[in-house]
């Protein structure tokens, strides 16, 4: 399923701000989600828990609306944000986390970019089987929570991926990946680590998912 990644970065105001614009973000997002529209909204924390960002997927018809009314971006909450194509990668995931907002963070996400040079495409396929063998029985087992491929324009070629792995610390989450195909078979050149957690959200399930 293709949809839209946005990746926000905050604004140096944004913590001493943010509690006062969070319920409205919230009622923008909690319908969204119960309509489809959101597939996925998480903080981006630094390893103290502190907001550094947001990370949301939306649907491709919602994105440019939703964009318009976050609160977040409204209110000098984000100090910037980048919009690309997405393609969640069809796997056996559980629901995602709906219970009450963890005090701390419990998953980490990695954005990974592909190298750019003339070969990036042809090591990415050369491993892309071994990589899905390895993330089919992590998302069916809970540690992938969600996966898949940044695309370079919609309906394009894979360029990187964004995943969210249930692991609690940045060391962990970066322990798992070293041994995955796309990290030892050369494909991702840049990776971003980020903490975060699950709000409690009325979430369709992912494509693919239970």
């Amino acid at each position: 399923m293709e949809c839209r990644l946005i990746v926000a970065q905050a604004s140096a105001e944004a913590g001493a701000r943010i509690g006062a614009v969070r319920a409205e973000h919230l009622a923008l997002i909690g319908p969204m989600a119960e309509a489809g529209e959101l597939l996925l909204g998480v903080p981006l924390l630094d390893a103290a828990g502190g907001f550094r960002g947001s990370l949301m997927l939306v649907s491709t018809e919602a994105a440019e609306r939703y964009l318009d009314r976050e609160p977040f971006r409204r209110n000098g909450i984000w100090r910037s944000h980048a919009v690309q194509a997405f393609r969640i990668a069809p796997l056996p995931y559980r629901p995602l986390p709906c219970g009450a907002l963890p005090a701390q963070a419990t998953h980490t996400v990695a954005l990974a970019r592909d190298g750019q040079d003339a070969g990036a495409p042809a090591r990415r396929l050369a491993v892309r089987e071994a990589h899905l063998g390895r993330v089919r029985p992590a998302a069916e087992a809970g540690t992938l929570a969600l996966g898949g491929a940044i695309l370079d324009a919609p309906g394009g070629r894979m360029c990187g991926s964004m995943a969210i792995t249930a692991h609690p610390t940045l060391e962990q989450a970066q322990a798992w990946w070293a041994e995955d195909p796309y990290m030892t078979g050369g494909v991702w050149r840049e990776v971003s680590w980020h903490a975060t957690r699950f709000a409690p959200l009325p979430y369709r399930a992912l494509p693919g998912g239970e």
